[in-house]
């Protein structure tokens, strides 16, 4: 039977986004237009399903990691965070992001947030 680990990453986010599409529960907000995916970055995302793509991402770590906290998550996505004339230090990821595709995860049955975890098909 294969299983996620068995999938490399680059071909399992892109077919789990797809899959996202699907659930009504997961859909991004007014506000993901013009956000910033984490204090290291510029700018927002360029793509247009980017939500999708983080949520897929998401999940996969989730099911590797879990149970995981948004706070540890954000800083898998963090970069590096730019000081000036000052060493790089690590930059976080947005939680809010994080924390909301959580919920919308939660909504459509994906993961359980009593512990940050993949919940297993039946």
């Amino acid at each position: 039977m294969t299983t996620f680990y068995d999938v490399p990453a680059n071909f399992l986010i892109p077919a789990l986004a797809e899959q996202l599409k699907s659930y009504d529960a997961i859909k991004m907000p007014e506000w993901a237009d013009v956000v910033k995916t984490g204090s290291s970055r510029e700018r927002p995302p360029s793509q247009t399903d980017w939500w999708h793509t983080r949520g897929a991402a998401l999940l996969r770590k989730v099911a590797r990691q879990g149970p995981i906290g948004v706070t540890a998550l954000s800083q898998e996505y963090g970069g590096r965070k730019n000081n000036g004339s000052k060493p790089n230090t690590p930059g976080v990821g947005s939680r809010k992001v994080i924390r909301i595709l959580v919920q919308q995860d939660e909504d459509a049955g994906l993961v359980s947030t009593q512990v940050v975890r993949v919940v297993e098909p039946e």
